[in-house]
């Protein structure tokens, strides 16, 4: 069977897609919909989201827009109550949302810290746990949680950050343990340095290292062996690959994608 006569690997599953406005989430979104998938899609930027409809809209299927903010807890609530009730259940849950903050150590502030925590953990631990209640009623599901390289080691000057997403790591492999025999797929992509709008939080963190962002992009691209930054097509097919049956006997899994990278 060739790829033009195959059905999408999502063809007829209903997902819910955070931070879907831009870059990563916006990748995966548009992947998802050639793949079949039909998309209830979340951020903080309604106008933004609406274009990555737009983007999305000639996959023939369907989709939706929520406006939403996910450092509220009652907001994630109320978003993951009308993903369900959109198309009467989800398959698929993609914890994308984030938010990166870069600088040295002494200078975070606390309400930095607790910013980052709210979008990057509360919130991906909210949902998981909402997704995982709503799978174990249906018999199953995918969830895919956005992690990082900086959940898998140490970095300088983004402490904040790391300590976020070695806690999405650690929550995705002790969500996958619980439900690994009841039909729920949870694992977790942690893509390097990506070309995506997520990449311009250097321009913050040349500012506060007071470095030139030329300079500082130069010093990332030189620690990727392939010599260049991953793309979000690139990541968006590995959510693919996991939001699919394809992935069925993976869980707990904090896979890297990274250029090489260590």
């Amino acid at each position: 069977m060739t790829d033009q006569t195959r059905p999408g690997r999502l063809a007829g599953r209903t997902a819910l897609i955070t931070g879907a406005s831009r870059g990563l989430g916006r990748a995966i979104a548009r992947l998802f919909a050639a793949e079949g998938a039909h998309l209830f899609l979340t951020a903080t930027n309604l106008a933004k989201l609406e274009e990555t409809r737009g983007l999305c809209a000639d996959a023939g299927v369907e989709l939706h827009c929520h406006g939403a903010d996910v450092a509220d807890p009652e907001a994630v609530a109320a978003l993951f109550d009308a993903a369900v009730s959109w198309r009467d259940g989800l398959d698929i849950v993609v914890n994308n949302a984030g938010i990166y903050i870069g600088k040295p150590f002494v200078d975070y502030e606390l309400d930095e810290l607790d910013r980052v925590m709210k979008v990057n953990v509360y919130a991906v631990f909210q949902l998981t746990q909402l997704a995982v209640k709503h799978m174990l009623g249906r018999g199953g599901g995918k969830i895919v949680n956005m992690a990082s390289t900086a959940g898998k080691w140490e970095s300088l000057n983004q402490s904040v950050y790391n300590t976020s997403k070695h806690a999405v790591v650690g929550l995705t492999r002790c969500a996958a343990l619980e439900t690994a025999n009841q039909g729920i797929n949870i694992n977790a992509i942690c893509p390097g340095f990506v070309s995506t709008g997520m990449f311009d939080g250097l321009h913050e963190a040349a500012e506060a290292l007071n470095v030139p962002v030329e300079e500082l992009q130069q010093q990332v691209i030189s620690r990727v062996p392939m010599g260049r930054l991953v793309t979000g097509e690139e990541v968006a097919h590995l959510a693919v690959y996991l939001a699919s049956s394809e992935s069925d006997g993976m869980t707990g899994q904090s896979i890297p994608i990274s250029g090489g990278m260590r």
